[in-house]
């Protein structure tokens, strides 16, 4: 177990985000928690900037890869989102680190699975930068275990015995698309509909592997998450490839599903509320249960 206190509660969070206001020359007064997972998501009351926190010490290095992608989607007219300029990013304030971004102005409409097919297709055709990580999903599954606020022994050592049986499998796959730019985690969630139209946003899990990764998340949807088929068919359809029918399928599924899975581990005392679907997935995962339906953490 690791210690009894949250390692994040709400005077923690607004220290540090007055903190990076103060340096960018923003007020936080007033600011929205929009989200509480991966990452603490404010929106200004002041300006029409997010600022992202990071929530795990171990995934802090992930930042300088994301300033890095969103700047590569910038030069290349990705639609995505952009950078708040004007100050060094990422920002540290103490023990935090965060990036802060313009906030897209959103319209009363989602985003289709067509414009996320879109948008990867377009993704997926850039040169790769320089520097950036090649795709391994669950070194951040094993990071978060190391850095979880609190975890039951006998389920860290199911978690790692996990990823070494999934990683040799992974290990083993030919995949049929070419070696890409990767957003990571690409589902609808991570696609806002601006006044411009959609853009892409969250680039925590970039990397260069194989595009097949980028559709796992809309087909998990409908396999864990009750989405309907049609919204993965029509993604399928926009991109050109069915990643369903692949044989090499139900071995990314096992990725994914360890990733969505162990997400919340480090701010797991911090938001006690995730904690009952956490041990209903990893219940699912250590039951062999491919079939259960799950609830997405809020």
């Amino acid at each position: 177990m690791q210690e009894q206190n949250p390692r994040f509660t709400r005077d923690k969070l607004e220290a540090a985000l007055a903190d990076v206001c103060g340096q960018a020359g923003l007020d936080s007064a007033g600011a929205e928690l929009l989200r509480f997972t991966n990452n603490a998501v404010y929106s200004l009351a002041s300006a029409p900037v997010v600022v992202r926190i990071v929530g795990s010490e171990t995934l802090r290095h992930r930042v300088a890869k994301v300033v890095a992608v969103a700047e590569h989607f910038a030069r290349h007219d990705v639609p995505a989102v952009r950078l708040y300029p004007g100050v060094e990013q990422p920002v540290s304030a103490g023990e935090h680190v965060a990036t802060l971004w313009w906030r897209v102005r959103e319209q009363p409409v989602r985003a289709a699975p067509a414009d996320l097919g879109r948008l990867l297709r377009q993704v997926h055709v850039l040169p790769v930068p320089e520097g950036l990580p090649g795709w391994s999903p669950l070194t951040d599954v094993r990071s978060r275990v190391a850095d979880a606020e609190e975890l039951d022994l006998a389920d860290r050592r199911f978690l790692l015995d996990r990823c070494d049986e999934v990683q040799a499998k992974l290990d083993a796959l030919a995949f049929p698309l070419r070696p890409a730019l990767l957003h990571g985690d690409a589902h609808l969630g991570n696609v806002l509909v601006g006044e411009d139209g959609p853009v892409l946003c969250d680039f925590d899990s970039s990397g260069v592997g194989p595009p097949e990764w980028d559709l796992m998340p809309v087909a998990l949807g409908v396999l864990r998450f009750g989405d309907p088929m049609a919204v993965y068919e029509e993604l399928a359809d926009a991109y050109g490839f069915d990643v369903m029918a692949w044989e090499g399928f139900e071995v990314l599924q096992a990725a994914r599903e360890l990733k969505l899975t162990t997400s919340v581990l480090p701010i797991l005392r911090s938001h006690p509320g995730v904690r009952p679907e956490f041990q209903r997935r990893l219940a699912d995962i250590r039951a062999g249960d491919r079939d259960a339906r799950w609830t997405r953490y809020r």
